[in-house]
């Protein structure tokens, strides 16, 4: 069982958030101080028991995930990813159509690995086993966080589900993160696994 992966029995659970001028916050202050981090930034509340299988097609664990990116922990069991000369072991599965070469600077919320469930993840988790790149990384600066973007009060439209939010953007204290995002850089690609028929897109 991937560590950062929900299982189905941890699907989450959708809290009334309140928008204030000065951002967002859950209508219970408890749950507020709760999922609100040294940062300032807002958690979707996760709640559920870790029971049933792994849910492989929804987003990592808003919990689980940001620990493992904060530490740079291995995805697959909370150990220490592996290091070496030429950096971290990352494993991103392809981005759809896009060139080979498209490595610098991608922007992802999986975190990266040990080489032990290197080697077993594309056989557990489908959207590896559609083709997948594994990288070495000398730079992954945190750059952000994944979430609903809600607009200011008096502001038009509707609550961005998908947003990618800066950590120097004004729009941070407006967003309930799920994950949390960071940049990689000084990528080497050691080994592209491309699967036999035409990969859909899936985010990383």
């Amino acid at each position: 069982m991937p560590y950062v992966l929900p299982r189905t029995g941890e699907l989450g659970k959708r809290e009334p958030v309140i928008v204030t001028p000065a951002g967002v916050r859950y209508a219970d202050p408890a749950l507020t101080e709760t999922w609100r981090d040294l940062d300032g930034v807002l958690w979707e509340v996760r709640e559920g028991a870790p029971t049933g299988p792994p849910a492989y097609t929804a987003e990592l664990h808003p919990v689980r995930q940001p620990e493992a990116m904060d530490g740079l922990l291995c995805a697959g069991c909370r150990e220490p990813a592996d290091r070496g000369p030429d950096g971290m072991l990352w494993l991103l599965p392809l981005l759809g159509a896009a060139p080979d070469t498209r490595w610098e600077g991608v922007r992802t919320a999986i975190p990266p690995m040990c080489a032990t469930c290197a080697e077993l993840a594309p056989t557990v988790c489908p959207v590896l086993g559609d083709g997948h790149v594994e990288l070495r990384v000398r730079e992954a600066g945190p750059i952000g966080v994944r979430g609903t973007r809600h607009p200011r009060p008096g502001e038009p439209g509707d609550p961005d589900p998908d947003a990618l939010v800066l950590y120097d953007s004004p729009d941070l204290p407006f967003v309930v993160a799920r994950q949390a995002i960071r940049e990689l850089r000084r990528t080497t690609v050691v080994r592209i696994s491309k699967p036999s028929v035409t990969p859909q897109e899936h985010r990383c």
